[in-house]
């Protein structure tokens, strides 16, 4: 009887991409697959994706927001899973799956789930790093930390010590950027009652980057935990020239001012390691006065630049920037091919928000970071990047105050020049130059001997 595994993802694209993902490592082992999408992200799906076999989606409605449950829309969502999960129940067709992998962000349909007897395995589209760190301030309680005081965490390394500064938040973040501001006594990580009630972990992470941390969160949440990523596209496991060609064919087609060629001819005509690419994703981004601050800073800096504006910044920056920083900048509007961009040889470093699946991805292509988090999961992959794995600066120490053209300067002189640190991203490049890690493909091992076991 053919086995099969649900997969819900959340609900914004850094979300679908990890799911989609494992859904295609499901589905080479010969599990049927079903990926469970709102609504909104049905577009997103690349076409490529029906294309494998033994895989499959299903709608429900989407909110617009992860969903509290007074949201008549996730009201709606839960009755559209419900109803095709009781269909299924009925039909012999379709046995029971084996469990469903619930994305956290998504933590409300385990309660549907387990009304058909279905096992949840929580999984986390970010980092082990950063839920260890957020559930050790929470147990630790610290928010009462001290300037130039730092707690340590029994089970980490000294080097992972909370401190004051990964505790101060700004209060508030632009429209982007969601919730803000400093952890209060007594918060708990929002995550936290999102998975209670799963039978394991699953990470979009792997042990050469997350091992310590993957096996802090199976010990204090005490239940199997595993890295089953990194959960990238395929193209980030090719040559440059194979990644041209890999998005001419694949790559959705999205509105942006340069196309992937004039990106690839203007990259050609730099130094080896000279360009800084500037990129804060889709979801985040600086305030209006801080984006000011970074177009002063790339403007004074004397190296070339690639900066991705994403939409509705615009007006946050100087209208004749382009003209004044001429052929040493090239400034994209909307949509950049990141994997381009960051395995190409004149890239030499990363000024990013650390959003996971951008960390991931330059750790991938072996380039260092200038690291300026903005929210949530995104302080603690600065601090794996920067304490950890030795890869990363910080842009300022104290993000809660508004981020200055001379500290962003200063430190994208420091990255751009700093040889030793370049040397350790090429080092820990190579981890991944077989492709998926094998830590990974025995974390999925487990899982199928994990699940086949609970079940029967």
């Amino acid at each position: 009887m053919e086995r099969e595994i649900f997969v819900v993802t959340g609900y914004w694209q850094g979300h679908l991409q990890p799911c989609i993902e494992l859904c295609k490592n499901f589905s080479s082992r010969n599990y049927h697959t079903t990926l469970i999408i709102p609504s909104i992200l049905v577009s997103a799906i690349p076409p490529s994706f029906t294309q494998y076999p033994r895989t499959r989606t299903t709608q429900i409605t989407s909110s617009g927001r992860p969903m509290p449950p007074s949201d008549p829309l996730s009201q709606q969502a839960a009755k559209d899973l419900e109803a095709n999960l009781a269909s299924r129940s009925e039909n012999p067709d379709f046995p029971a799956p084996l469990c469903a992998i619930v994305d956290f962000q998504v933590g409300w349909t385990k309660a549907i789930f387990w009304k058909f007897n279905i096992p949840v395995v929580s999984l986390f589209t970010f980092g082990a790093c950063a839920a260890a760190m957020e559930w050790a301030a929470w147990k630790l309680d610290a928010t009462d930390i001290k300037p130039g005081e730092t707690r340590l965490i029994p089970g980490l390394p000294e080097e992972m010590a909370l401190t004051y500064s990964d505790i101060r938040r700004k209060s508030s973040v632009p429209s982007r950027g969601g919730r803000g501001g400093p952890p209060k006594p007594g918060d708990k990580p929002p995550w936290v009652p999102e998975i209670e009630g799963s039978i394991a972990l699953m990470f979009n992470t792997c042990d050469d980057l997350d091992g310590l941390f993957i096996k802090y969160m199976a010990d204090q949440i005490g239940i199997p935990a595993w890295g089953v990523g990194l959960l990238l596209p395929e193209q980030h496991w090719k040559s440059t020239s194979s990644l041209v060609r890999h998005c001419e064919i694949t790559e959705q087609k999205r509105q942006s001012s340069c196309s992937e060629e004039e990106v690839i001819q203007w990259l050609d005509s730099k130094p080896r390691g000279s360009v800084l690419y500037v990129a804060f994703g889709s979801e985040v981004g600086p305030t209006r006065e801080e984006y000011r601050e970074l177009a002063g800073a790339l403007e004074e800096s004397p190296g070339p630049f690639i900066w991705v504006v994403q939409p509705g910044s615009e007006e946050y920056m100087p209208h004749d920037l382009d003209n004044r920083v001429s052929n040493r900048g090239l400034i994209i509007h909307a949509w950049a091919p990141q994997a381009l961009i960051l395995n190409h040889i004149s890239t030499g470093g990363f000024l990013s928000h650390c959003g996971w699946n951008s960390t991931m991805e330059a750790i991938v292509h072996g380039v260092p970071f200038l690291a300026w988090p903005i929210r949530g999961d995104q302080y603690f992959n600065a601090k794996l990047v920067v304490n950890y794995i030795k890869v990363g600066l910080r842009v300022t120490d104290d993000l809660s105050e508004t981020v200055k053209k001379g500290d962003i300067a200063e430190g994208i002189e420091r990255l751009m020049s700093d040889e030793e640190m370049k040397t350790r991203a090429a080092i820990l490049q190579v981890k991944f130059e077989q492709g998926f890690p094998a830590s990974s493909v025995a974390a999925l091992n487990a899982f199928s001997d994990f699940i086949s076991r609970k079940v029967t």
